[in-house]
């Protein structure tokens, strides 16, 4: 990580988060911001690596700022990190494009051990997110096993285990020895069959099914 920008509006939890980020990755620049207006006036002016996230702000939520990250820095590493832990905010979240959820009740070791975890493609989840996430999500398989097709082709099953370590498509093109345009459609047709939207729904279903362990 290079630089890191952290959108929070409480200066004691911003140097707090500020100072699990630097712990985290020593050589990265953090830059605090309070509010949506700045965060959106700094992402135009430079690119991260990593952007720290938080849900409710002065001027609106979090979650607004995800698609303008999108649009400006695609492999921007976006993480919620919030109080709520209930499902509204937690999937609004994931379905905006959020790849980690962080809650702010866990120790600073733990934030950190977390965050540390990104560039090896662990997705930064809390344990109480990612056994909500897990419980929702077996409750969908259960309830939709007749109409959601999960069967991959073993050239998307070994694309969905890529993308779930968290290789970057032009990586996994790469990887695969096929063009970037072929990984797309390789993608594309993974999240279609698996009815999901985000590389952290990747992740979880590369795992249940067995392709990746953590």
């Amino acid at each position: 990580m290079q630089n890191i920008l952290l959108l929070e509006d409480h200066t004691n939890t911003a140097r707090w988060l500020e100072t699990i980020a630097n712990a985290s990755f020593p050589d990265a620049v953090v830059l605090h911001v309070g509010t949506l207006a700045e965060a959106r006036l700094t992402l135009r002016q430079h690119h991260f690596q990593l952007v720290l996230l938080d849900i409710h702000l002065p001027d609106g939520s979090g979650l607004e700022l995800i698609p303008l990250i999108k649009t400006f820095h695609a492999d921007t590493v976006i993480v919620m990190t919030t109080v709520f832990d209930d499902d509204q905010h937690l999937f609004d979240a994931l379905r905006a494009g959020a790849q980690g959820y962080l809650l702010k009740e866990q120790s600073s070791s733990e934030l950190c051990a977390k965050l540390r975890g990104i560039p090896r493609g662990e997705p930064p989840l809390s344990p109480g997110i990612a056994r909500r996430m897990l419980t929702y999500f077996h409750a969908s398989h259960s309830s939709n096993t007749s109409d959601k097709p999960t069967s991959l082709s073993p050239r998307e099953a070994e694309a969905l285990t890529l993308l779930a370590k968290g290789y970057s498509i032009k990586e996994l093109a790469r990887l695969l020895a096929i063009s970037e345009h072929t990984a797309a459609g390789y993608t594309k047709n993974i999240y279609r069959k698996l009815k999901i939207s985000t590389r952290a729904e990747a992740t979880l279903e590369a795992s249940r099914m067995g392709l990746v362990h953590h």
